[in-house]
């Protein structure tokens, strides 16, 4: 494929969105060598409100924080390609816009980090390696801007603390580093494996800019369900642009693209956005689609599964949220 011009592909700034980006952007040039492909860095909202609480649902704060200067530029023709973390996509997408693609999918679970106690502390603020969250020490305060992950945590061991906390990966691994008031933070695996950190047999993690004396536990699904998207990228683009749907197309890891069609169907279904408190995963196994969700909506949690084909992805995603609305 030749073009006569540059396709552009748009992105947050964020380390994490530029890994993507880039990681898409080389991809696009291995499938097409042909084309002219460009990297556009865009600021978003979400990106200038720091201080914005992302765990209440504040009316003041517009939907598609992270996507919406990213979708105008679509729109206005300034970009070709928008690059999300999917589970930064709104359900509702902007008339004329569609999500063409997800590439294979990174691992779904969630990482606890937490402070290594000293070696020579007679009171230590910090614990033993591979620590599972059952024995995480009584009303210890972890710092999460999550809705799914504090009820999950609060669900599993209610005397914990949950506090917010914003920040990129490095900022929030500082902050569980040098602040006495926090004792540990959970992320998405994904996102670290993408930034190229790493969870070493003896449980320390290490990579760029990581402070020393962290250690990670990985959650296992079943204790942590995820976000809807988590661990997926996702590719957003015009309608009526068959060009770029061919280049998406190159790119797009089916399984994938059938598991979070049925968790975003769900989470439509349950009329939330990505800061809502539901979780959602997907997995094809033999041929057959299984969904798993949870909601947190109302006084008890609801929890739901179902299996389909994985044709009727978005049927099975809709049908589990009217069971549990």
């Amino acid at each position: 494929m030749a073009t006569e011009r540059p396709i552009i592909i748009c992105s947050r700034g964020s380390a994490l969105a530029l890994a993507q980006a880039n990681w898409i952007l080389a991809a696009c040039r291995r499938a097409f060598p042909r084309a002219t492909f460009e990297l556009k860095i865009i600021r978003t909202t979400g990106d200038k409100l720091q201080k914005a609480s992302m765990a209440k649902a504040d009316p003041a704060l517009p939907k598609g924080l992270f996507t919406k200067e990213l979708e105008t530029a679509l729109l206005k023709g300034q970009a070709d390609l928008a690059v999300h973390s999917l589970k930064d996509l709104p359900t509702e997408l902007p008339a004329g816009l569609m999500l063409a693609a997800t590439p294979k999918r990174e691992d779904v679970r969630d990482v606890l980090i937490y402070r290594a106690a000293p070696a020579a502390a007679a009171t230590p603020r910090g614990w033993a390696a591979h620590l599972p969250l059952r024995d995480f020490p009584r009303h210890a305060t972890i710092a999460t801007s999550s809705t799914r992950r504090k009820e999950q945590l609060l669900a599993a061991r209610p005397d914990l603390r949950i506090v917010e906390i914003r920040g990129n990966l490095p900022t929030r691994l500082q902050k569980i580093a040098t602040h006495a008031d926090l004792d540990a933070t959970v992320l998405a695996l994904a996102g670290m494996t993408r930034l190229n950190y790493k969870i070493l047999p003896d449980g320390r993690l290490t990579g760029e800019a990581v402070p020393a004396g962290l250690l990670a536990t990985i959650l296992e699904v079943d204790e942590m369900l995820p976000c809807v998207g988590q661990g997926a990228i996702g590719l957003e683009i015009r309608q009526d642009d068959p060009c770029i749907a061919d280049i998406c197309a190159a790119l797009n890891h089916r399984a994938t693209f059938q598991c979070v069609t049925a968790e975003r169907a769900f989470l439509r279904g349950m009329g939330g956005g990505c800061q809502s408190p539901v979780a959602a995963h997907a997995q094809i196994r033999r041929r057959r689609l299984t969904l798993r969700a949870v909601s947190y909506h109302g006084a008890r949690p609801r929890f739901g599964q179902g299996d389909t084909s994985p044709a009727r992805a978005a049927d099975l995603g809709r049908d589990l949220a009217g069971q549990l609305k």
